[in-house]
């Protein structure tokens, strides 16, 4: 008899548990009362359990009627997210978007975005990879991702480039590091004076820009794969060396690092790199790709990433 089921039936159940009493629950459905109360009937009788006592005023679940409450759920959601990954198909929503992340780019700000794709369209899946300098447009190229969030304008015309934001970074040593004390007490750190410490530098693992260093200034440097760990290794007193704004906020302010006035850099110790949001321009994106993109953008026109 359990073939025998419908999911009207089951949706009405749901709605009667929910509502608190077959009136509300016909209110709801627009449907008429006796519908509803057939209904439940008919599925009581097919599955030979008792769903509500209707003994009281309303109807009340009872102990079998609870245990099958979460199963039926799970049958109607599942159902419906069937019939959505239908409708995206049938709209050319992807089954998956793929995107390279530059590590300059706050990852807070990306998870927000992506969220906004995931509560619009839950049956795609996502592949977000970290990837620095020439990486993200090394992925397009290849087509191994579907955008890029980049921090380095490489002109390609099979690349559409979109800007998106500004990522300021800052040169910090750690506070017992010899450079805090030069950093805080005289004018801006020279060339020469940053040769006698070692710079921590992002590793580059793309052959689009491999051996092209960016910022460096230091003749003795240790890579490293990202900036969290070069965050770990300043932090050490290891070195200094170059990070986002956005990942050392609290450390400056709770003065566990300082800022490197360095003269190639700046009175603060500052640089700034452009961001864009690119894909290839053969392959047009897909509504949840569409919808990140501009979730994306949104989050940064209302202030998500203005300068600290």
């Amino acid at each position: 008899m359990l073939d025998a089921l419908t999911l009207d039936q089951m949706r009405m159940f749901v709605a009667v548990t929910e509502a608190g009493s077959f009136r509300a629950a016909s209110v709801q459905l627009a449907r008429v009362q006796s519908a509803v109360s057939h209904s439940i009937g008919s599925m009581e009788a097919q599955l030979g359990v008792t769903l509500f006592d209707r003994s009281g005023h309303r109807p009340v679940l009872t102990s079998e009627g609870q245990a099958l409450l979460a199963d039926i759920r799970a049958i109607l959601l599942k159902v419906d997210t069937m019939r959505a990954r239908a409708r995206g198909l049938g709209e050319g929503l992807e089954l998956g978007i793929s995107i390279a992340l530059d590590p300059q780019f706050p990852i807070e700000i990306a998870a927000q975005a992506l969220k906004t794709m995931q509560d619009a369209y839950p049956s795609v899946g996502v592949r977000l990879t970290i990837a620095p300098m020439g990486a993200p447009i090394a992925a397009l190229r290849e087509r191994r991702c579907t955008m890029a969030i980049m921090a380095l304008d490489m002109p390609d015309p099979m690349i559409e480039l979109e800007e998106l934001a500004f990522l300021w970074r800052v040169a910090v040593v750690a506070r017992h590091h010899p450079l805090a004390s030069r950093a805080v007490e005289g004018p801006a750190v020279t060339a020469v004076e940053l040769a006698d410490h070692v710079q921590i530098v992002g590793e580059d693992p793309s052959r689009l820009t491999e051996g092209r260093d960016f910022h460096v200034l230091s003749p003795r440097t240790w890579r490293v794969s990202d900036n969290d760990t070069k965050r770990v290794l300043i932090l050490s007193g290891i070195g200094w060396g170059n990070l986002p704004i956005w990942l050392v906020e609290r450390d400056l302010q709770e003065e566990r690092l300082v800022r490197v006035p360095t003269a190639e850099y700046g009175e603060h110790g500052e640089t700034v790199l452009r961001a864009y949001i690119a894909h290839r321009s053969d392959e047009p994106l897909g509504p949840a790709s569409r919808l990140f993109r501009r979730a994306l953008i949104d989050q940064v026109q209302h202030g998500k990433m203005a300068r600290p």
